[in-house]
């Protein structure tokens, strides 16, 4: 099934934004004060979404819209032949059910705590009902030279959120420049590099690491080093394939979550590869390997101003911009499952690792935020997790985009940063609508649980 018609672009577009995809996201690991809070995931998963037309500014991907000019086709990874999806679960590492599955749908939210008070945001994700915190990672601030780990704040991270009966999910980006094979910060040259370091990371942090993410929207160009292809999907699975193995010798209870392509209709080498390109490329490499390497797919949805029960082309949003596409909704992930039954991934859950509506914010090409009142945003969240808990057996984690970059973004006097806006906490760490209808729905569902 084609899920995107391919995109073609205004070379003027290109000219913009090939150097834009580049511009920084500071060290995740840089304290307050500095760009340290321009982290990659909401810069990037939650930017792709110009209106019709319109050429993203600088430091913004570009989902295409315009056939002014013409762009390069890449052709689509043919489709293996697959068996069923088997219906009992073979034995995996340590003797346990592979792939790991939850038993129910989870829920959790993406923080930011470097260098920052953390038990404030913990008490409130605690006291939400979230299960899980999601915190990124920048590999090159943990490891310098070659083989010497260095751990630092983040200590003080993982004993927080344990000490908060919270479950943690590292997603690993960023690798040290001389693991690369341009120097930059994409995947590594050598998968072997990446497998010792989740090594390490899965032994020093034994029992309280509980989900691993090998990298993050691999599909866009400057999460690559640059420029990425269809063929760079092989050599992702490559890097999965050491990471499982190496991550499953250490402690077989972790989840190894393969890393979410960004929901996107781009094709341009140094920009981005569609999601359902390097999806299909990623399952076909070698005869579709990645299947023994992998416990979820995380998935990455947008959502622009569209209601979460939308969809393009058969329940199109009404709201202004941002709407022909299917990577501008929700919805989207339910493409994805598709693509990964095709492939014969149907045993495989899918963790929706980030997803979220912008609000009212200053930011360019975030406007679609200006459409969405922080009622909407809150009645728009809990659609979708109410809509994965109803509709969607297949998904079992559902990570919100965010909890404290609200009062993060205060504190350094932008307010009406777009990070800001997906945030569940207004500047002085109260709750926001999202917050209070998020906590009533999730003391339901506990209390259906029991």
């Amino acid at each position: 099934m084609k899920l995107l018609s391919p995109r073609l672009f205004a070379a003027a577009a290109l000219a913009a934004l090939g150097l834009a995809l580049l511009a920084g996201c500071a060290a995740a690991t840089a304290p307050l004060g500095t760009a340290a809070l321009a982290l990659p995931t909401a810069a990037v998963s939650m930017a792709e979404r110009p209106a019709p037309g319109t050429v993203m500014p600088a430091g913004m991907p570009l989902v295409a819209t315009s056939a002014a000019a013409t762009a390069t086709a890449l052709p689509y990874p043919t489709p293996l032949p697959q068996p069923p999806t088997p219906t009992s679960r073979p034995a995996g590492p340590g003797g346990l059910p592979f792939p790991l599955k939850t038993d129910r749908l989870n829920v959790g939210v993406a923080a930011h705590l470097f260098y920052t008070d953390r038990d404030t945001p913990l008490a409130m994700a605690r006291d939400a009902g979230f299960g899980w915190v999601r915190q990124q990672i920048h590999w090159r601030d943990q490891e310098g030279p070659a083989g010497n780990y260095v751990w630092g704040e983040l200590d003080p991270i993982v004993e927080s959120v344990n000490a908060y009966g919270l479950k943690l999910l590292i997603s690993i980006v960023r690798s040290p420049s001389f693991y690369t094979e341009n120097g930059s910060d994409g995947l590594p040259q050598d998968p072997a590099s990446l497998g010792n370091f989740v090594a390490a990371l899965a032994e020093h942090y034994h029992g309280k690491v509980h989900a691993i993410e090998i990298w993050n929207e691999q599909n866009l160009a400057h999460e690559n080093g640059g420029y990425v292809s269809t063929d760079d999907a092989g050599h992702y699975v490559e890097v999965l394939k050491v990471a499982y193995e190496r991550i499953k010798a250490v402690d077989p209870t972790i989840f190894v979550v393969a890393g979410p392509p960004s929901s996107t209709a781009v094709n341009s080498a140094g920009i981005a590869i569609s999601d359902e390109r390097y999806y299909r490329a990623m399952y076909a490499y070698q005869n579709g390997i990645i299947r023994n390497y992998f416990d979820v797919q995380a998935v990455h949805p947008g959502g622009s101003a569209n209601p979460p029960d939308t969809l393009w082309p058969d329940k199109p949003s009404k709201a202004e911009g941002w709407t022909t596409d299917p990577t501008f909704y929700f919805r989207h992930i339910e493409n994805v499952r598709k693509l990964m039954q095709q492939y014969g991934l149907g045993d495989h859950q899918v963790w929706v690792t980030e997803f979220g509506w912008a609000t009212q914010n200053t930011s360019p090409g975030f406007e679609f935020g200006n459409q969405v009142s922080y009622e909407q945003q809150a009645d728009y969240i809990v659609g979708a997790i109410r809509q994965a808990n109803e509709q969607y057996p297949w998904v079992g984690n559902m990570i919100l985009w965010n909890l404290n970059f609200g009062p993060l973004k205060a504190s350094i006097g932008e307010p009406m940063h777009e990070q800001a806006s997906f945030s569940i906490l207004n500047g002085d760490y109260s709750p926001r609508p999202a917050y209070l209808a998020i906590q009533r729905y999730l003391g339901d569902l506990h209390a259906q649980a029991r």
